[in-house]
């Protein structure tokens, strides 16, 4: 897990503009594929369970970052 509870937290392993292979491993509330990249989810729209995808990173947070497939 990024970060902890008093705010601290870790550098995130994925920068935007970095482009990576990814396979979705499970649906986020809202649809989105969730991918995992060293155990940092990545949120990926119209993309589905089981799905292999190459992706581009376009923003990161503290615990998560949002890519599209290319």
């Amino acid at each position: 897990m990024y970060g902890d509870r008093f705010g601290g937290g870790y550098e995130a392993p994925v920068k935007v503009g970095e482009r990576y292979r990814v396979r979705i491993e499970s649906l986020g509330k809202g649809g989105d594929g969730i991918a995992k990249i060293k155990g940092f989810v990545i949120f990926v729209p119209n993309t589905k369970v089981g799905d292999e995808v190459e992706v581009v990173i376009n923003s990161v947070k503290r615990r998560f970052a949002f890519a599209e497939v290319i």
